[in-house]
């Protein structure tokens, strides 16, 4: 009863249109004082010391790293050195941007900003060259949601903190399915060209190809400075994120000079708005996890699956249509901040790996970004490509049905999830 009494005022709030934040922040507010004896004195120190996590630094610093970069000449110089190793394959250029998108996903760690950076030079390069307008806005806004999966992740810390699981250990294993999910989805471009008798780039020679390499170098060891640092034992996620803001400002303005020190304050204050507006979304998921917990609906919940014997198979694929249903309608880090708290302790009671169940949860977040009516990407796609979103839905779906072949592999073969981690003794 007090399940339904929560979700309900929840659901409700939303359906008004109240913005997810502030809906789970009022439902809150109405439970405690009409429904709980909770005392307001233990909701003040769960706001505080919910927030306090070293952890959560990690975002505004990866948030402001992705800014630094987009405006920074990364994306011209990754695309370029992509084009110069498969372009001269059929539909060369939507192969370039598949993988370029991969490239600044591993450095930007922001879907919407991978479509941004990618596409704002991709597609008007693919429209030229003669490509058909919703195959290129199809790749980009697919592509770009590679952001969310290869480390570092935005959203991959979110679970993170709200789960208490290792940020290393999810970072590391996101990148062999990030890894195979690009390879699926060039593989996905090429047979939509090859059908479609698509264009296809000059074969660039050896030279070329290194002279593009070198031209990207230091946005490509941005990666290094990330993965490399945190698996050495360097320095911690947090740091890392720290770190990649720094090296992606000397980067942008002192080595690329792409970005002007007058235009740093915007970058900055763009950042900061973006921080914010996350932070904000965790504190009142914080408070929204503390009433759950309090009123032991979690654990309840997991004892009743756990009675009627559906199984970790079952439990699953229940979690993946929740998650897909709930991604047409909410952005990532809500859902995150929702479910994680209700979903992650029935996962642990049911024997599945936090990390396998984090990553198949970031997948799920990718296939969202996608979907109509609020999946971002299609918007941002839509925006640059100056296409309608019916048409954007509809341009995607070769390279949505290819997410969700790619979803069930990481669901039920944890070990695309688990081999690295377990490998370099991270688990």
């Amino acid at each position: 009863m007090t399940a339904l009494v929560i979700f309900g005022l929840l659901a409700g709030l939303m359906l008004t249109g109240m913005p997810v934040s502030i809906a789970l922040g009022l439902t809150v507010l109405i439970f405690l004082f009409g429904f709980t004896q909770v005392p307001l004195e233990s909701v003040a120190l769960k706001l505080f010391t919910g927030i306090e996590k070293f952890e959560i630094m990690a975002i505004p610093f990866f948030i402001l790293a992705g800014n630094f970069l987009t405006h920074g000449g990364v994306a011209r110089r990754m695309i370029d050195f992509a084009t110069a190793m498969v372009g001269h394959y059929r539909g060369g250029l939507g192969m370039s941007a598949v993988f370029a998108c991969a490239l600044f996903a591993a450095v930007s760690g922001s879907s919407p900003a991978t479509v941004v950076a990618i596409g704002s030079i991709m597609l008007p390069a693919m429209m030229r060259a003669g490509y058909p307008k919703p195959f290129g806005i199809g790749v980009v806004a697919s592509a770009g949601a590679l952001g969310i999966l290869i480390p570092p992740s935005i959203v991959m810390v979110m679970y993170a903190v709200t789960t208490n699981s290792s940020i290393g250990a999810l970072f590391i294993a996101g990148i062999v399915p990030g890894v195979m999910l690009a390879l699926m989805l060039g593989l996905t471009t090429w047979w939509r060209a090859r059908s479609g008798d698509y264009p296809r780039e000059r074969l660039h020679s050896w030279r070329e190809r290194w002279q593009a390499l070198r031209r990207s170098i230091w946005g490509l060891l941005l990666i290094v400075v990330v993965i490399g640092g945190i698996y050495s034992g360097l320095f911690t996620p947090t740091e890392a994120a720290a770190m990649s803001a720094v090296y992606a400002f000397v980067i942008a303005v002192f080595v690329y000079k792409d970005l002007k020190l007058k235009d740093v304050p915007k970058v900055l204050l763009n950042s900061a708005n973006m921080s914010a507006m996350l932070l904000y979304i965790i504190t009142n998921a914080v408070l929204f996890s503390f009433i759950l917990t309090s009123e032991q609906i979690p654990q309840a919940i997991a004892s009743w699956l756990t009675e009627t014997g559906i199984g970790v198979i079952g439990f699953l694929l229940a979690v993946n249509i929740l998650l897909l249903i709930m991604g047409n309608f909410m952005e990532p880090s809500s859902i995150i901040l929702i479910t994680a708290p209700i979903l992650f302790p029935i996962a642990v009671k049911l024997g599945i790996d936090p990390i396998h169940f984090g990553v198949m949860i970031t997948v799920n977040m990718e296939i969202g970004m996608i979907t109509p009516p609020v999946g971002l990407n299609l918007y941002v796609a839509s925006g640059i490509g100056k296409m309608g979103l019916t048409e954007t839905s509809k341009a995607v779906w070769p390279w949505l049905l290819t997410m969700l072949i790619f979803l069930g592999l990481v669901t039920y073969v944890p070990t695309l999830s688990l081999w690295l981690p377990k490998a370099l003794g991270m688990m």
